[in-house]
């Protein structure tokens, strides 16, 4: 079994990786390498649908991580996981129709959407790493000491 503390970490990993598959995916189909173009995204596409799936897990048996700092920095992170969150959500239903129109073959139709679907799903997953590496790498949780209470 995986520890849980393990998995903001592997969450990061699977956002790196669908960010750097996006990316791959862009540049073959700018190519006009389309079955490069496909694996790429179907893979970006399993890479975002584990990162979901571990993210779900994590938070259903750990729950919310605070931002440990205040004043500007804080302020920042959470506009920074605000926007993130938000787009988030919007992205789901976006990449799925932008699969679908592929899959079925309509690729103008697919093409206006993935106009759209491409830039915000990087955004999403480049967040991602950053939320990560300011909650878990720049601004750590302070552990503090247990004091005795008479």
């Amino acid at each position: 079994m995986i520890p849980l503390s393990d998995f903001p970490a592997i969450d990061a990993t699977l956002n790196g990786t669908s960010a750097l598959l996006l990316m791959l995916g862009y540049f073959f189909i700018r190519r006009k390498k389309i079955q490069a173009h496909k694996v790429c995204m179907l893979s970006a596409f399993a890479a975002s649908s584990l990162f979901l799936i571990c993210y779900i897990w994590y938070h259903a048996h750990h729950g919310v991580t605070p931002f440990p700092r205040q004043g500007a920095v804080r302020d920042f992170y959470l506009t920074l996981l605000g926007s993130h969150t938000i787009l988030a959500v919007v992205i789901v239903p976006l990449v799925l129709t932008t699969l679908h129109r592929a899959w079925r073959g309509w690729f103008e139709r697919h093409k206006k959407i993935a106009r759209w679907t491409l830039p915000l799903w990087f955004y999403v997953s480049v967040t991602g790493v950053f939320v990560y590496g300011m909650l878990y790498h720049l601004y750590p949780q302070v552990a503090t000491p247990l004091r005795y209470v008479q």
